[in-house]
């Protein structure tokens, strides 16, 4: 790595209240931080993985795992016996029901899976620790560390108590790279200016878990969403809801909803939620499983909504670049995607001899990403303005749910499971409207 700003002292054992160094630090131990510690260290770089809380704790998510996702996993050598697959999406609307399987192409697997955010993220975490990268939990980054020419070299932090409270003195880490993992408020990304992209669509997501004796192996959507006003008359709501099964007899129920609807600020969507699940039908018995917590809410940060992805040192991953699908709001595919070949790209720079090179290797990194899924994410941008009208999204499901043979296709491409070197007309046609939309 560059000698610039590089530290001397050798790196400390976990937990040490002193200076530390490492080739790379990542701040954040969420799928994106985990995976890029976990390839970096299969690379053989020395990774020092930062996290504020400790394992096991809870992320505000779906949990649904596409098989764009499910191939990540599969990739990074993840151990998945025992979870809860899925085959497909059933999706309501309209007063219509449409199942769906879970395309079969060469790219994706045929299946999908869905494991709590909890679960999955240690086992991220640990399989990362696993590969040689040293885990540091408790431990709250503060603020980036600069040398003179306003490079990132570092990260401040403290120890943390399980409260987030302070329980010793600032530690400072060194890196000749760092990436932030740290998520949709990257802290590390607003410090050096990298703030969040007006012109970018931000989501909103509400969840909990309930348990349900209804054993089911396909996500389920609604795709319309109706609460009902203090008089009890329906209204329709702009979003879409969701039901997603796990192994251990819960379900994950949710909705979400964009910033492009005339709502967002003023709607209390934990109170629509409240409504939406009275009315789910009662085959499922939902019963709000109260020991794992209440309706909580995260935003959703859409479509690279931060840049630059990489300058002067620090790297993005994940929420903290805005790596969220705005056709769906999927966000844990896209970060580890990002993991597999920012770490690739980093490793890459590690070897190259000089500073210039590595810097050449390094900044390349944002044009990659968007190479891979900024025209993608420009379609899905345009989609989400498009359904930003709850009676657009209303007529769409009227309209096009029963059209039996156009849904596999839109499935796909919501999904993002166009396989590009398909001959299939779907996949092409995905695959060139992606190319001609321009980068995100």
């Amino acid at each position: 790595m560059s000698s610039t700003g590089s530290a001397t002292s050798p790196a400390a054992h976990a937990g040490a209240l002193s200076d530390a160094s490492a080739d790379v630090i990542v701040v954040g131990a969420g799928p994106g931080g985990s995976a890029t510690a976990a390839y970096l260290a299969d690379h053989g770089l020395d990774v020092l993985l930062l996290e504020k809380s400790a394992f096991p704790r809870d992320k505000i998510c779906g949990d649904g795992l596409t098989p764009r996702a499910t191939k990540e996993l599969i990739s990074l050598g993840i151990d998945t016996t025992g979870w809860q697959r899925t085959k497909g999406l059933r999706i309501k609307g309209g007063g219509h029901t449409l199942q769906l399987d879970w395309p079969e192409n060469d790219a994706f697997p045929s299946y999908g899976m869905v494991r709590t955010r909890a679960q999955l993220d240690e086992s991220l975490a640990r399989h990362a620790q696993s590969r040689g990268a040293k885990l540091e939990e408790r431990t709250s980054v503060t603020a980036p560390v600069h040398d003179a020419a306003g490079r990132v070299v570092g990260v401040t932090a403290k120890k943390v108590d399980d409260r987030g409270r302070a329980t010793g003195e600032t530690v400072t880490y060194r890196a000749p790279v760092v990436v932030a993992s740290d998520g949709v408020s990257s802290r590390l990304a607003t410090a050096v200016g990298r703030h969040k992209r007006e012109d970018r669509v931000m989501g909103v997501a509400v969840r909990a878990y309930y348990t349900t004796p209804k054993r089911d192996d396909y996500l389920e959507s609604h795709l319309e969403l109706w609460t009902r006003d203090d008089a009890g008359n329906r209204i329709l709501m702009p979003g879409y809801g969701w039901l997603f099964p796990l192994e251990d007899g819960r379900t994950n129920v949710g909705l979400g909803t964009l910033d492009t609807t005339a709502a967002f600020q003023q709607t209390d969507f934990k109170d629509v939620m409240r409504k939406w699940v009275q009315d789910i039908s009662p085959e499922w018995q939902l019963e709000h499983d109260e020991s794992a917590g209440p309706i909580r809410g995260a935003a959703l940060p859409m479509g690279f909504n931060r840049s630059p992805l990489y300058a002067d040192g620090l790297v993005l991953v994940g929420d903290a670049g805005g790596m969220v699908n705005p056709f769906n709001g999927e966000g844990i595919d896209y970060a580890l995607e990002a993991a597999r070949i920012g770490a690739e790209l980093i490793a890459q720079a590690h070897a190259r001899p000089d500073d210039a090179g590595r810097e050449r290797v390094l900044a390349s990194y944002p044009k990659v990403m968007k190479d891979e899924l900024g025209g993608y994410f420009t379609l899905g941008r345009w989609f989400a303005h498009a359904i930003g009208n709850p009676e657009v999204m209303r007529l769409a499901t009227r309209y096009g749910l029963p059209r039996t043979k156009l849904m596999p296709f839109l499935l796909k491409i919501m999904a993002n499971l166009a396989d590009p070197r398909a001959k299939a007309p779907s996949d092409r046609i995905i695959t060139a409207l992606s190319r001609l939309a321009p980068d995100a």
